[in-house]
């Protein structure tokens, strides 16, 4: 593992927790190879379709449990009725050390034990409205790791998509964590920023962003 000078974590808003450079070179990379597996299949990477008929311009796949609007499954019945791959074990483990790195090492961090991961891939173009994460049962927060190009974040509230809002810069290696009071924030990725990504992060272009959470679905 490469070494890293510590940086600042920043408190956004209360439980909203940014740690800048928090995954070196090596571990993106490593994460970078482990979602192109995952985008391979069994249930492979896609842009999503929406109730009403729109398509979301990230593409996404899934780990543990089948995201679709707006529920979760086991079988993503909606693209080609197969399970989706596996949660593994590390991925648990990594999980536990952002909520520690972000709130501090506690009981509460051990015991955080996401069970899927939303890995969406932007391009040049995509985009992600202001939404809430608010289809999983359990309230434990939720675990955002930047890899590629960096994006422009918006920090929302949890009562409306608008204003107050704040942005801020995810750069390649930056972990997010948003929890407790504002584990229901809207948010959402107005801008990526094409061709900012550091070349030793394993990706040629665009951004990955994989979330952990926990479903509370058993």
């Amino acid at each position: 593992m490469d070494a890293l000078i510590p940086r600042p974590a920043l408190e956004l808003a209360p439980g909203v927790v940014h740690v800048p450079g928090w995954l070196g070179s090596d571990e993106q990379r490593e994460l970078v190879a482990a979602c192109r597996e995952w985008a391979r299949g069994p249930v492979p990477i896609r842009h999503t379709r929406l109730p009403r008929g729109g398509v979301m311009s990230v593409q996404t796949v899934c780990v543990g449990w089948h995201w679709q609007p707006y529920r979760y499954s086991r079988t993503a019945d909606d693209v080609n009725g197969l399970p989706v791959a596996p949660f593994p074990d590390w991925l648990v483990r990594r999980g536990r050390q952002a909520v520690a790195r972000a709130y501090g090492a506690s009981a509460a961090a051990e015991r955080y034990t996401p069970d899927t991961a939303l890995i969406n891939f932007y391009d040049g173009d995509a985009r992600m409205g202001m939404h809430q994460d608010k289809d999983e049962r359990s309230s434990a927060p939720v675990v955002s790791l930047s890899i590629g190009d960096t994006c422009v974040f918006r920090v929302g509230n949890t009562e409306t998509r608008n204003r107050p809002y704040q942005d801020v810069e995810l750069v390649s290696g930056d972990l997010l964590v948003f929890g407790g009071p504002s584990r229901y924030i809207h948010h959402g990725v107005p801008k990526v920023r094409t061709g900012t990504a550091d070349p030793d992060c394993g990706l040629g272009s665009g951004r990955l962003n994989i979330t952990l959470r926990e479903t509370g679905l058993g």
